[in-house]
């Protein structure tokens, strides 16, 4: 991990594209600005956690539900 200070107004440069600058200090609390691609998806780590979550559920089919879903593609194609 890369550890860097930066001072209020001050930034980093990721790949040459994305630009993370302090906005503010407060307390315990630092406010970042970031500026990247509109392609570039950008989350709050809890956030992505919790997408990284429910896709791994998605994947993972009851094995009795697939089945159910055998039988009635079945049923559709008599």
């Amino acid at each position: 991990m890369l550890v860097l200070t930066r001072k209020i107004g001050e930034s980093i440069t990721i790949d040459g594209h994305i630009k993370i600058v302090v906005v503010q200090v407060k307390g315990k609390q630092v406010r970042l600005g970031i500026k990247a691609p509109k392609e570039t998806k950008i989350h709050r780590e809890e956030v992505y956690q919790a997408i990284q979550r429910q896709n791994s559920m998605a994947t993972h089919s009851d094995l009795e539900d697939v089945h159910k879903l055998s039988e009635e593609l079945a049923k559709d194609g008599e």
